[in-house]
């Protein structure tokens, strides 16, 4: 793999055929080590005037804007890819994912990385990311793993007006029942205010597409982590947002990209 952007001194030697440096390894096209991927994407560091709750999301969509093929993401991925999403978990206080996406993707409870043990300890956080599962109505099976024998408890953001016998059955199950909305559904600034509440400042979410879309509309998306996949698809996939579009275009800057084998992994930032 190898960094196109930003244009360090080093990654300008590696393009232009001159001889490796300190920076060789940001440079040059060869498999990344987790610490170089973590450092990479590391999450701002919180100040008086700077970011408290920090949302990135993670998706992965396709030349012609498929975010899914025959329902998955993963057909469309690829190990380096998956290297960056399992990275990305590690550095994460919670990990938010709507409830379509657990039933389509069969999300299983985060597990504890070896390699990133002592740094989330060194960070104040736990052996592995909380699950947080936005649903409305909970319709959600409670006897999967993800909520039965999760390695931490899995959290569950709801509105007030969710059905009072799913949110006994999701606490009977183990699950953390968060009140993100007045009414049926769950509202985004709430919920991202109900989780910095409990000490998850550093957020990500995994879509689907119908919540990544409600992030974009409320304004609190941060950091969007996309990979292109250099693969058509065409049929009537999901964008990687979908819902109502926003009055005016919210205008995004990159903040890097690197690529490998013709897949590009970009950061954009809040402008």
């Amino acid at each position: 793999m190898r960094r196109l952007f930003p244009v360090t001194d080093e990654t300008a030697a590696q393009v232009s055929g001159g001889g490796p440096g300190e920076g060789e390894s940001a440079a040059a096209g060869h498999e990344w080590s987790l610490a170089e991927l973590a450092a990479a994407y590391a999450y701002p560091e919180p100040s008086e005037d700077g970011p408290g709750a920090w949302l990135r999301a993670n998706m992965v969509a396709t030349l012609d804007g498929a975010a899914q093929h025959d329902g998955r993401s993963q057909p469309i991925s690829t190990p380096t890819d998956m290297r960056i999403f399992g990275t990305l978990r590690a550095l994460a206080d919670v990990v938010v994912v709507g409830a379509e996406t657990v039933r389509q993707e069969g999300y299983r409870p985060a597990r504890a990385r070896a390699e990133f043990a002592a740094s989330r300890e060194a960070a104040g956080q736990g052996p592995a990311p909380v699950i947080a599962v936005v649903s409305a109505r909970l319709d959600l099976d409670f006897s999967l793993p993800l909520f039965t024998s999760p390695l931490v408890p899995t959290l569950v953001l709801t509105g007030a007006a969710a059905p009072p016998d799913r949110i006994a059955a999701a606490e009977k199950a183990g699950a953390g029942v968060v009140i993100a909305g007045d009414g049926a559904g769950v509202d985004p600034v709430r919920a991202v205010r109900a989780l910095a509440g409990l000490g998850h400042t550093r957020l990500l979410t995994e879509g689907g597409p119908r919540l990544l879309g409600q992030w974009v509309a409320a304004g609190v998306l941060d950091e969007l982590c996309l990979t292109l996949a250099p693969m058509l698809t065409a049929g009537d996939a999901q964008r990687i947002a979908g819902g109502p579009s926003v009055a005016v275009p919210r205008r995004f800057v990159l903040a890097s990209l690197l690529e490998e084998e013709g897949f590009l992994f970009s950061r954009y930032r809040r402008s």
